[in-house]
């Protein structure tokens, strides 16, 4: 199988891609509604034989056309694309959402981008896609291009959960912003994750006999502070358990910045600089301030207490989850 692509300029796109099926959208989240249209254009690309790509944006158009608010990012460029490699598609072209991109007309979208750069044998998307300047690209007018151009699209309608409410972005934000992970991660179809470089911190925690793996997420990260039972992955593939907390720390700092420190469970070794993820399984409880260390490590003992039993009966929600979360794939 070839390698996967990223893909950040057309000048630069790859002939062997040329006259694929082409997912459409922002996708940020990759949850259980987006996995239906990229599930769709894999069944077609493997039906006509042809590449299946990703055709998403960056920055996320409302971060573009809203610069003032900073938007939660589910998935960052990086980790949006290594999931869009284990669905099984062999590259993401991620378009540079610029001033000048954003003034171009639908029909330039269409002919510039999909018909001459990339000659889109099909194009998935959802049902309420638009693009080019004002939104004057719909569904409709996608149909008709395809129709005049020579490439199939198929409209994917909205995933609904069990209680019928229409699964997307801002419901998954929403529930990480209020501790609860479990919906975040059924929504998803997968367990929340976070990728970032292993920082040196206060060293606190070795001090209290549990040195955690520090790590400074971004400010606009949809996750609400508190304690969680994790799954931790090195960059080599191993897998370990371990209790994470996200938080400014009240108890040792009045001005701490977010930090989200893990302690591993059963770990020895130095993972300063290495680039690792942590998968949120679960919430454990909300950030407390503790009247000295005393209270808090019997809290910690608890929490690891409480977080081993949870992870020791941990199951796959999805099949990408046992990908993602377990490292079920072979590598």
């Amino acid at each position: 199988m070839a390698d996967f692509a990223r893909i950040q300029d057309l000048m630069d796109f790859p002939k062997g891609l040329r006259g694929g099926v082409i997912a459409i959208g922002n996708f940020d989240g990759l949850h259980r509604g987006h996995q239906a249209v990229l599930k769709t254009a894999l069944n077609l690309a493997q039906q006509m034989n042809v590449p299946a790509l990703v055709l998403t944006f960056e920055p996320h158009p409302r971060s573009f056309f809203q610069s003032k608010i900073k938007l939660s990012r589910i998935t960052p460029p990086r980790m949006k694309a290594r999931i869009v490699e284990k669905i099984g598609f062999g590259a993401i072209v991620e378009l540079p959402f610029t001033k000048e991109f954003s003034e171009q007309t639908a029909d330039v979208f269409i002919n510039d981008i999909l018909v001459d750069r990339m000659d889109a044998k099909a194009v998935v998307t959802g049902f309420d896609f638009h693009f080019g300047k004002d939104r004057q690209g719909d569904p409709a007018y996608l149909t008709q291009a395809g129709e005049e151009n020579g490439f199939q699209v198929k409209l994917v309608d909205a995933q609904r959960d069990q209680a019928s409410d229409i699964i997307s972005s801002s419901r998954i934000r929403h529930e990480l912003a209020e501790g609860n992970v479990a919906a975040a991660n059924n929504l998803l179809g997968y367990r929340y994750r976070v990728t970032s470089p292993i920082i040196a911190g206060e060293q606190l925690g070795r001090t209290l006999g549990y040195p955690t793996a520090n790590m400074a997420l971004p400010a606009e990260t949809p996750l609400a502070h508190g304690i969680y039972a994790v799954r931790f992955h090195r960059q080599d593939g191993t897998i370990f358990n371990g209790v994470a907390s996200f938080g400014r720390r009240p108890t040792v700092t009045e001005k701490g910045a977010p930090l989200l420190e893990t302690y591993v469970f059963d770990f020895k070794g130095d993972l300063y600089d290495e680039n690792c993820t942590v998968s949120i399984t679960e919430f454990l409880r909300g950030e407390e301030k503790f009247h000295g260390l005393d209270p808090l490590i019997e809290q910690m003992k608890i929490d690891e207490k409480n977080a081993r039993e949870i992870l020791s009966g941990l199951e796959p929600i999805s099949e990408l989850d046992a990908q993602l979360t377990f490292g079920r794939d072979g590598g």
